[in-house]
């Protein structure tokens, strides 16, 4: 096989390929995605700015049971913020907390606005936040109404009892002490609960308590101008002749305190406007008494001992309190060189006067001219023993028609009325004056003639004695020989009446007969009676014969 048989044939030449770009939307594709993402985000961030609401501060004197990012703020546990930062002051005295607000909370930023921390509590108004004993702490709020707006804000430590969305009207009370109350103790209205204490403060001039209560609609409408509150904490005792009466409200004010209102006579007269001022009494005897007008001071001086006597103590006009005891006291006489106890009393004239105007003629005197009138008629103080038990005395003003006539002295400030001692004081003058009459008797004379007495008497008793015995001697045989002759009378009857006597015999026979003719007696009465004219006729069987 040579070499050109195997050999190829020569191809033509081939023209070059036209090569022709295709057009690429693969990278196209890919950045689509970032810009896609880019897009959302700017969105969200867009949404989250527009939706976000203004930043405030709250300071709080501790950052218990607060995280960052995690603690909310609730207004009727719906959130309206969150805690973004949790910060120590400068000085360390307190945490700043930096909380975001929503857009729709933008009205919680009112200067009024309050904010506190809601934890377990146990209190007196009862036991809240228990909730958070899962969930965490969170911060409360109650919108303010201020037109004015503030970014910081000094928290409550407590939750505060009335929120401003509570319906209802808060009253002002005036006391000397705030006693066992406290923030949350409740309000009563014929025992039933009808708000509670919401704040208190002492006055400014330190004489007083301003407490502020709220009462719930629609009880508010009961409060009238003329309603009385008093303290309703602890027991009510009444010792009465009626009995022993114990009275309270409830078992929370034994224990934690509260107030009771109601009106004079259960007449309520117009409604109170909010905030309107009431004084608080110390019991429900003491708030509903009648006002006891204008006072008068006198001045009673005591010449006795004034132990169990107290500023306190009751002025008593038989049986009507007229006022009370102010103070005690001690003063050295120089002119009369003895001691006195003055006593300062506080009378109250319009207790006497509430049954209408008097007009007689001591009634249109005036007030020093009527109670100078009343002393010349025998008007005095005393003291009297008004528990035996625990030996406390009050002072009674009453008439005495024997006591020594006393002019008044009208001039003097304060009025001084004149004392009559006690029943005891005159009891002991008594005693002593007997004592002094005892004394004066001669017992010694006494004595040496009742020793003379007796020794007359006991000749006397002597001669007795002899003649006892005398009497022994002679008469005692005679009269045993007549004792004799007696017993042998007796013998002799009880032989005469005994059931075998012969007199017993025909006392009983005799007794029989005289039965036998009174039955024939009976008979013949009988007989006649049915017969009469047998006395004239006889009887028919005699005819016959």
């Amino acid at each position: 096989m040579n070499d050109e048989a195997i050999r190829p044939e020569p191809q033509p030449p081939r023209a070059a390929p036209k090569v022709v770009r295709r057009r690429n939307w693969l990278p196209s594709l890919i950045w689509l995605i970032p810009i896609v993402a880019a897009l959302v985000g700017v969105f969200l961030v867009a949404r989250i700015l527009m939706d976000r609401g203004p930043e405030i501060v709250l300071t709080f004197k501790t950052a218990e049971g607060l995280e960052a990012n995690k603690t909310a703020v609730k207004y009727k546990d719906v959130q309206i913020g969150t805690v973004q930062s949790i910060r120590l002051a400068s000085d360390r005295s307190h945490v700043r907390v930096l909380v975001q607000l929503k857009k729709e909370a933008s009205a919680f930023t009112a200067q009024d606005t309050r904010f506190w921390v809601v934890r377990p509590r146990l209190d007196t108004s009862g036991i809240s936040g228990l909730g958070t004993l899962l969930s965490g702490a969170y911060i409360g709020a109650d919108a303010g109404t201020s037109e004015e707006t503030a970014g910081e804000f000094t928290g409550l430590e407590t939750p505060p009892i009335v929120t401003r969305d509570a319906s209802g009207r808060q009253f002002l009370l005036k006391a000397r002490d705030i006693g066992s109350l406290d923030i949350g103790s409740p309000v009563y209205f014929r025992r039933v609960k009808v708000g509670q204490v919401a704040a208190y403060e002492l006055d400014g001039d330190g004489r007083g308590v301003t407490l502020r209560v709220f009462v719930n609609a629609p009880y508010d409408k009961f409060v009238g101008i003329n309603t009385r509150f008093w303290h309703a904490s602890g027991f009510d005792v009444d010792l009465n002749a009626s009995g022993l009466k114990v009275r309270t409200q409830s078992l929370v004010t034994v224990l934690l305190g509260g107030i009771a209102f109601q009106s004079p006579d259960d007449l309520n007269g117009p409604v109170a406007q909010e905030n309107t001022a009431f004084a608080l009494a110390t019991d429900e005897t003491a708030a509903m008494k009648e006002p006891d007008g204008p006072s008068r001071t006198m001045l009673l001086y005591f010449n006795q001992s004034l132990r169990g006597l107290s500023p306190g103590a009751p002025v008593d006009f038989r049986g009507v309190v007229i006022g009370e005891v102010k103070s005690i006291g001690v003063e050295f006489d120089r002119a009369e060189r003895e001691f006195k106890m003055p006593v300062v009393v506080q009378i109250y004239p319009d207790r006497l006067r509430r049954q209408g105007s008097d007009r007689t003629r001591e009634g249109q005197l005036s007030q020093l001219e009527r109670w100078r009138f009343l002393v010349g008629k025998g008007l005095r103080a005393q003291l009297r023993t008004g528990n035996l038990l625990t030996g406390q005395v009050y002072v009674a003003i009453d008439f005495f028609p024997d006591a020594k006539p006393v002019v008044l002295d009208i001039e003097r400030t304060p009025l001084e009325l004149p004392t009559a001692p006690n029943s005891l004081d005159e009891l002991q003058s008594q005693v002593s004056d007997i004592a002094r009459k005892i004394n004066k008797v001669p017992f010694e004379e006494i004595s040496a003639d009742l020793r003379r007495a007796l020794a007359s008497l006991n000749k006397t008793l002597a001669t007795s004695e002899q003649l006892v015995k005398s009497i022994q001697n002679d008469v005692t045989p005679e009269m045993a020989a007549a004792m004799k002759d007696v017993r042998r009378t007796l013998n002799s009857a009880e032989k005469t009446i005994a059931d075998d006597s012969p007199l017993q015999q025909d006392l009983r026979q005799t007794l029989q007969e005289v039965t036998r003719a009174a039955g024939s007696l009976r008979v013949l009465t009988d007989y006649l009676e049915r017969h009469p004219e047998s006395l004239i006729r006889g009887k028919p069987e005699d005819k016959q014969k």
